[in-house]
């Protein structure tokens, strides 16, 4: 694969290109998967949907039976992605997310007991682990005869992981000592194995990831929290008092933990992904049966146009979502070096699209939807956490955006370096400063711009036109607030937020685009799939239209102003009294 085709196609529309070679075709589902997926999801159904009620009770009761966590292991749900040499099925990223979508059409709590162990919980050590650490705990972890958590939120540290105050120190015969306590650890009070990230004195950094065994002295964890929604899966403390972890239990290298932990995260995205599209997939199937079957007024509610316009944002929303999450999942399938920036981007919107898909058909069921008797209500509850786990979207919201600056930014000073040396290395001075006077000139007129039409049916026309203006204009939006703020643009966090969003629309976009265009020839499909990529774009043009004009002219500062009043009072100071 060229350079080109492993480069980090989000990052690249800052910059104003796009690199149709990492979007176009779409990519398909591999042929080992496809044979595998059709048996694992019958299977699933077959066990899952007898069990509606239960869920309903175990949410109420706040608890998965051991003997249900034992079908899970029968089925064989635990060793998804884990290489066939170590007793798991071997599942590509992308067909990992299609069982995600599948276990999560019955039941949110389901999916994250299978997802915390898979996506994070012994995902360092399927990416980071030694031979000897993979052929000791992937076998059990494989067949759920072990069952893993990842352990890095702490008490006032949040979605800021390197503020981590657990600690490891390192003793005489390289041994370690691990103190501390996690949060809200998901399958905490089921693991044998956690992914710990500690605090450790070390010259090569500040953070190490660690094996952790349950039954070691020293680990114990709390009672089960409580919670608002997913509230089946196990969610406890895991705490740590003086426990002995042997060296050859280090993740990766002393003083890596940060990178395992993002590289992780980054990693087990697609499942969080995939989880939201099944939700969507389900709350579609309850939405047209109950606007087909209410009647209001004399009419099915199903034929007034406002409950269309939901059905179909609903639509719109998972498609999108779809197309966004098996990209990425190709991207990590086919060995880019950097997706970071497109699976938060992924994560973003697919958790925001399940939490509007959730609001919508709450209120098309009406207020059924709001009865404990209907699965509306607890899709509410268990969607909300989407945004807030695996580092919030208001925390992603700047990542992407300061991630896409940071290669831009490195621009600017390549561009002052070339003005220091270009009298002492004129030929590789003037070929920076042509560079950016052709970007330059790119971004003010449009020449030379990247055109993508031509690779997309013509029915798509419209929409590529939409992505090739507003890459531009990204590019623009960026060099602007660079050039305005320099490095005091990571305090700007409302413009970031609006740069993020546009850099959002336009990957997600180009995403719904690319997936059209692969099913534009299908007779039944392809008609529709046109239809959800053109609305796509004309609704993502007025949003991103908004956000640029936004970066100068706003209400930032009264509501700064604002917020610091209300925060100053503790609270509304205007009552009528």
């Amino acid at each position: 694969m060229s350079e080109i085709g492993t480069a980090s196609a989000a990052k690249v529309l800052f910059t104003g290109r796009i690199l149709a070679e990492n979007l176009l075709p779409y990519p398909a589902l591999k042929d080992k998967d496809r044979d595998s997926l059709g048996m694992i999801v019958e299977a699933i159904d077959q066990f899952l949907r007898p069990k509606s009620a239960d869920f309903k009770r175990w949410d109420r009761d706040g608890a998965q039976p051991a003997e249900f966590i034992q079908g899970l292991r029968d089925l064989g749900l635990f060793g998804l992605i884990i290489p066939e040499e170590f007793g798991g099925l071997g599942l590509s990223n992308a067909g990992y997310a299609r069982i995600l979508a599948q276990t999560s059409r019955h039941d949110s709590s389901v999916s994250l007991t299978i997802g915390a162990h898979s996506s994070i919980g012994m995902k360092g050590i399927l990416l980071f682990g030694t031979p000897e650490q993979k052929s000791r705990y992937l076998p059990g972890l494989a067949s759920g005869e072990a069952i893993a958590a990842f352990c890095l939120t702490e008490s006032g540290a949040g979605s800021d992981a390197a503020s981590i105050r657990t600690r490891a120190e390192k003793n005489a015969d390289g041994s370690w000592t691990l103190n501390g306590e996690k949060i809200w650890i998901t399958n905490g009070g089921i693991a044998d194995v956690y992914t710990v990230f500690a605090r450790t004195a070390s010259d090569a950094g500040k953070i190490t990831a660690f094996i952790v065994e349950a039954g070691w002295p020293g680990v114990s964890h709390g009672h089960h929290e409580d919670k608002m929604g997913i509230r089946a899966s196990s969610t406890t403390t895991v705490n740590f008092a003086d426990v002995r972890v042997p060296p050859e239990n280090v993740l990766d290298e002393e003083g890596k933990g940060f990178k395992v932990a993002m590289a992780i995260l980054n990693n087990g995205r697609t499942g969080l992904g995939g989880g939201a599209v099944g939700g969507m997939k389900a709350l579609l199937a309850l939405s047209t049966a109950q606007a087909r079957g209410r009647r209001q007024f004399g009419h099915a509610i199903a034929d007034y146009d406002l409950v269309k316009d939901k059905i179909a944002q609903m639509t719109v929303d998972c498609f999108a979502a779809e197309s966004v999450v098996w990209m990425v999942a190709h991207y990590i399938d086919a060995g880019f070096d950097d997706y970071s920036l497109e699976a938060a981007i992924s994560k973003v919107f697919a958790s925001e699209a399940m939490q509007r898909s959730a609001y919508e058909a709450l209120q098309i069921a009406g207020g059924s939807g709001f009865m404990r008797d209907y699965p509306y209500e607890q899709v509410v509850r268990d969607s909300r956490i989407l945004t807030i786990f695996e580092g919030t979207n208001e925390v992603l919201r700047l990542y992407i955006a300061l991630s896409g600056l940071k290669d831009l930014g490195r621009s600017f000073a390549e561009l002052k370096n070339a003005l220091d040396d270009i009298f002492n290395h004129p030929i590789k001075g003037f070929g920076v400063l042509g560079d950016y006077a052709e970007r330059r000139l790119t971004q003010a007129t449009g020449i030379g711009r990247d055109r993508i039409a031509a690779l997309v049916p013509a029915a798509l026309g419209e929409a590529s036109a939409v992505y090739e203006k507003y890459t531009l204009e990204l590019a623009k939006t960026a060099d602007f607030v660079l050039r305005r703020h320099g490095k005091a643009i990571a305090d700007r966090q409302f413009d970031l937020r609006r740069i993020a969003d546009i850099a959002i629309d336009l990957f997600v976009g180009l995403c719904v685009l690319s997936r059209a265009a692969s099913l534009a020839a299908e007779p039944a499909a392809g008609a529709q799939a046109v239809s959800i990529a053109n609305i796509f774009a004309a609704q993502a043009k007025r949003r991103m239209a908004a956000a640029i004009r936004r970066i100068t002219r706003n209400e930032d500062d009264a509501v700064r102003g604002l917020a610091d009043h209300v925060l100053d009072k503790g609270g509304y100071g205007w009552d009528v009294l």
